[in-house]
């Protein structure tokens, strides 16, 4: 059976080396081909389009005949349920499941069939998890605003804005790619770098 990996962290400062590792060694204990590994530091809550690495694992995944898909849990895939379920659904129509493995639930049975309880719990648990990601900015946005209220400022200093040169320096990568006629997309998927970025450069040059 043949097989990919995705790991994900929100932050630079994460790590996803565990989480690949520990897939791995479920892959090597289940006797799966590992034909992909896919590992990126991006938040959960962007869409699809503005991860890299998850479009280039799907991408690989629907050309590939990969059977199955591991992830350490189902927040790796995202924190935005409609963008989970779009992933779901899409791995679902090329009959290829989704295995979480600390709930250890996949998406589909031997016969490519849907799994009803785990589409069940997969619905109830990215909901929850965007319910809490709503909840912490709520907390944020209430404690700036306490702050600002107190006399505070937050945001840059005064007179900080980087200028179109130095952006343009600081990307000479994604410049480079975009002189060459390809795609935000691509681009995107070549450097790892936003759309808001990439856009920004496009309409520098």
């Amino acid at each position: 059976m043949k097989v990919v990996i995705y790991s994900r962290v929100s932050t630079t400062v994460q790590d996803y080396t565990r989480q690949t590792e520990e897939l791995m060694e479920y892959a090597r204990k289940m006797s799966y081909e590992v034909v992909g590994t896919f590992e990126e530091k991006v938040s959960g809550g962007k869409n699809n389009e503005d991860r890299p690495k998850l479009m280039e694992m799907i991408d690989f995944v629907k050309t590939n005949q990969v059977d199955k898909v591991l992830t350490w849990e189902l927040s790796r895939i995202g924190r935005n349920t409609i963008e989970v379920l779009k992933t779901i659904k899409l791995l679902n129509d090329n009959c290829i499941s989704l295995y979480i493995k600390n709930y250890n639930i996949e998406t589909l049975n031997d016969k490519c069939e849907i799994n009803p309880l785990s589409q069940f719990m997969i619905q109830i648990l990215t909901s929850v998890s965007e319910m809490e990601k709503t909840t912490i900015r709520q907390r944020i946005k209430s404690g700036y605003d306490s702050y600002r209220k107190a006399g505070g400022k937050v945001g840059r200093k005064e007179g900080f804005r980087k200028d179109e040169k130095e952006l343009l320096t600081e990307h000479r990568d994604v410049v480079k790619l975009l002189k060459q006629g390809l795609s935000i997309r691509k681009v995107m998927k070549l450097t790892g770098k936003s759309s808001g970025t990439v856009q920004k450069l496009k309409n520098f040059i």
